[in-house]
């Protein structure tokens, strides 16, 4: 099964999370998702000005294993599963400082610390959707006790550690789970204030949501931590650096090592042989033809192998031209190797290219047309479309060998950048004039002006395939809002 979520990341890129999620009976799981791009043809994006180097340069992918779920209360419980494995890492390096057991050590406090920051973010946004007012007292309440009782079970276990055979690097990797996971009680202990701000039925709960804050703020200046300072601009400057250093710190583990090359390289060079022989066959058979004929040395023969010799190279390089078509949709243009510590647990293909409108699923084309200004909006702006096609493939068993942890599957987090597609469009305000029908003044309008990018998925796994599909309104200042097309 795959699972699409998407939002707006900055001025200049939008998001999708795509998670593919693996059935353990089955052990090789096949993903097939295929994206549609159809872009307006005044932003002079097509194959000519636009080719697969540039679109990979604008699509950035980041694959990682999908974090364990645990639910926040469950991990403030003194025997919880992730702090058993920590506990255990802390004694064997503790006792052992090897490298094994180092390895594992870090390993367990970026992991540990990112279940938590998971549970941590999946509690504040349930509180955050308010969809359940009558439970908002009982939640934020359960978010400040675990929250403290999941920071006392990591700072616990640092005695553990507080030994002469551990030295001063593996124990600031404590340090830095500490920090990172002191910032992410805060950061969406912050977000619940902001809800909670102005309803006074929850003034309990704010109170003490505001004591969790005030708490870590003081346990972070006594351990050496910098906290934000409205009258230090650039120690905040620092922060932001430090905070982006330790989220990537604490998922690193999570994230997958691929290993990416061209795909198909030896099927292509079979080809373009057999190209080459067919053209070398064609001229050799004209040679022995017009020798045949008027003998080994004369101009007719002189004649007939120049222009064979001519022929021979346009055959070769339009069969080259014909087999590179045809293969273009069966192989890739790039195959990644997923691994786990060093381990191979899978592989993603991908492949981009330029289609026609006649080679689009009429399904897709439907979506597209939907919510249409006007109904041959796609006529008119002589769409150019693009087709990247994405084939994953993991081995769940493979999956589960690798990992003490319950694991669901991988993120692939796909960002698009629109940069390049911005260059060509018109200033993102346009000047209308109208006259005001109560004064019967004539005045002038600043009106926005905005492109749509229309973009369809196709996602096939189990012998079931769906489709999705969104339009993205971009101006000349970037992204303006995205919209999911029901």
């Amino acid at each position: 099964m795959v699972e699409i979520q998407y939002k707006i990341h900055d001025e200049f890129a939008v998001e999708f999370k795509q998670r593919f999620l693996v059935r353990r009976k089955v052990q090789k799981n096949v993903f097939v998702l295929n994206t549609w791009f159809f872009i307006p043809n005044s932003l002079d994006i097509n194959p000519q000005t636009y080719g697969k180097d540039q679109f990979y340069r604008d699509v950035k992918s980041n694959v990682r294993m999908i974090t364990p779920v645990y639910i926040l209360r469950d991990l403030a419980e003194k025997d919880a599963v992730p702090f058993r494995h920590l506990e255990k890492a802390f004694r064997d390096v503790a006792s052992a400082p090897l490298r094994r057991n180092a390895s594992e050590y870090i390993y367990q406090i970026k992991m540990v610390s990112a279940i938590i920051k998971s549970a941590l973010r999946d509690h504040a946004k349930m509180i955050l959707r308010g969809q359940s007012p009558d439970n908002t007292a009982w939640l934020c309440s359960q978010y400040a006790d675990s929250a403290k009782a999941i920071l006392a079970c990591y700072r616990n276990l640092k005695s553990i550690i507080t030994v002469p055979t551990v030295p001063d690097e593996l124990q600031d990797h404590f340090r830095f789970g500490d920090e990172a996971l002191s910032q992410v009680v805060v950061l969406y202990a912050l977000r619940i204030l902001k809800f909670l701000k102005g309803k006074s039925k929850y003034s309990e709960e704010e109170q003490r949501i505001h004591d969790l804050v005030v708490g870590e703020y003081a346990y972070k200046r006594e351990a050496g931590y910098n906290v934000l300072d409205a009258r230090d601009p650039e120690n905040n400057r620092d922060l932001v650096f430090r905070y982006g250093l330790l989220k990537k710190y604490i998922e690193s583990d999570l994230f997958v090592t691929l290993n990416k090359k061209r795909d198909g390289v030896a099927i292509e060079q079979i080809y373009y042989s057999i190209a080459a022989g067919v053209a070398m066959i064609f001229a050799t058979v004209v040679a022995f033809i017009f020798q045949r004929r008027f003998g080994s040395v004369s101009i007719p023969l002189f004649v007939a192998l120049v222009v064979s010799y001519m022929l021979k190279d346009r055959i070769k390089e339009l069969m080259r031209y014909y087999f590179a078509y045809k293969l273009k949709f069966k192989y890739f243009d790039h195959k990644a190797v997923v691994r786990i510590k060093d381990e191979e647990i899978g592989w993603i293909k991908e492949g981009m290219d330029f289609i026609s409108p006649g080679k689009i699923p009429q399904e897709v084309m439907n979506l597209r047309n939907k919510n249409n200004l006007m109904g041959s909006e796609f006529a008119i702006l002589d769409e150019k479309i693009i087709l990247y096609r994405k084939l994953v493939n993991i081995d769940s068993h493979k999956l589960a060998e690798n990992n003490i942890y319950h694991i669901s599957g991988i993120n692939d987090i796909v960002r698009f950048h629109v940069n390049r597609y911005t260059q060509k469009m018109d200033n993102p305000e346009i000047p209308l004039l109208k006259i005001d029908e109560e004064t019967g003044d004539l005045v002038t309008l600043n009106c926005a002006k905005t492109y749509f990018l229309h973009i369809v998925m196709q996602v096939q796994s189990e012998g079931k395939s769906s489709f999705h599909a969104y339009k993205v309104i971009v101006s000349r200042n970037g992204i303006q809002g995205i919209t999911f097309l029901e």
